[in-house]
């Protein structure tokens, strides 16, 4: 079998990529490398990928999933039977700042990677939608039959826009789309613009971190090592039609063409005053605490009801906070010790 996992040095996808050698499958990865934060974290994850017992399975290829040209190529070149869509312009906030980045990235981006399915006959296309899409909900857990038809920001916009387009080439063309919301992920080799990072950094530093909504948010915080195993789960489950889909009361996370919808997290909301807590244990520090109101684009709440893709793949997230957080801390202090003494 041969995967291409696009965004193979962000987070999720040097993950992916590492996993996935660890099944000796062939891989080629690709990632523009874009400065949306700090570039040398993104070759770092590519060297500690190239570290691994299989890496001569593993090719990467400098590229921009918008460049429609290269995209071509790229599909042409290369007779992939599987590809795993990671690459994303990734950000709430960052959207209302530069939302041309999102539309390139995301959607024209999106487009590129479906025609390249839909020309070279895929088997299955798995891609990253996000926990963002059901916006203004606040029906919990948050399921995949709930309606996702008001987004606050336009990454939200853009990842549900995602899932329609696939919808839409499932439905042409045959192609199995899976779409995955990802709900809060953290680990070693995280975003640096991500909370979990944000706030292990200042306190760490002893500055002071912004706590957003006075720390009344609750995220649905899931460990990276559980978000790889669903990835790979679905990605080995080719999606299909639902033989009971039906158009006059339809479900809003299957189809009568092969396309699914699934939520991927811990199951499992925390308070983000707690989160904070667990971090200061981990560093055995106190954080100091800028206590501020909601931010534009942000949601209060999130929680994954995985049922389905439990069901389907099965999945279940077995990492707890504690030792996700404590595994995160420690790589961290390696990583910023070495990254110092060089």
């Amino acid at each position: 079998m041969k995967i291409l996992v696009t965004g193979a040095a962000g987070f999720i996808g040097a993950h992916t990529v590492k996993a996935l050698l660890r099944d000796n499958i062939d891989i080629v990865g690709i990632d523009n490398i874009n400065d949306y934060y700090d570039v040398s974290l993104k070759h770092a994850r590519l060297d500690w990928i190239n570290e691994s017992e299989n890496a001569g399975l593993f090719r990467f290829i400098k590229m921009d999933i918008a460049d429609r040209e290269s995209m071509e190529a790229l599909f042409k070149d290369h007779a992939f039977d599987r590809v795993i869509h990671l690459a994303a312009q990734a950000g709430v906030r960052y959207s209302i700042e530069n939302p041309h980045a999102y539309i390139d990235a995301n959607i024209i981006g999106f487009m590129n990677i479906l025609e390249g399915c839909r020309h070279h006959n895929i088997d299955h296309l798995v891609y990253a939608s996000s926990s963002s899409v059901y916006g203004a909900n606040e029906s919990m857990p948050f399921s995949v039959t709930n309606n996702v038809d008001h987004p606050v920001s336009l990454y939200a916009a853009s990842k549900k826009a995602n899932e329609l387009m696939a919808h839409t080439y499932s439905n042409l063309y045959g192609l199995p789309t899976t779409g995955l919301r990802f709900f809060t992920v953290y680990g070693p080799w995280g975003r640096p613009d991500m909370a979990p990072f944000k706030f292990t950094k200042a306190i760490s530093e002893e500055t002071p971190i912004d706590v957003y909504n006075y720390g009344n948010h609750q995220r649905d915080f899931t460990y990276i090592d559980d978000i790889v195993t669903g990835v790979i789960q679905a990605t080995m489950h080719i999606a299909t039609a639902d033989p009971t889909w039906d158009g006059k009361a339809p479900n809003p996370s299957t189809s009568k063409v092969p396309w699914r919808i699934y939520n991927i997290g811990a199951q499992t909301p925390v308070h983000l005053l707690s989160f904070i807590e667990t971090i200061e244990k981990a560093l055995g520090k106190t954080a100091k605490k800028n206590m501020l109101p909601m931010q534009p684009g942000d949601v209060e709440a999130t929680y994954a009801d995985v049922a389905s893709l439990s069901k389907d793949v099965g999945y279940k997230a077995t990492t707890n906070l504690e030792v996700g957080i404590s595994a995160f801390v420690d790589w961290y202090q390696a990583y910023y010790q070495q990254e110092t003494s060089k």
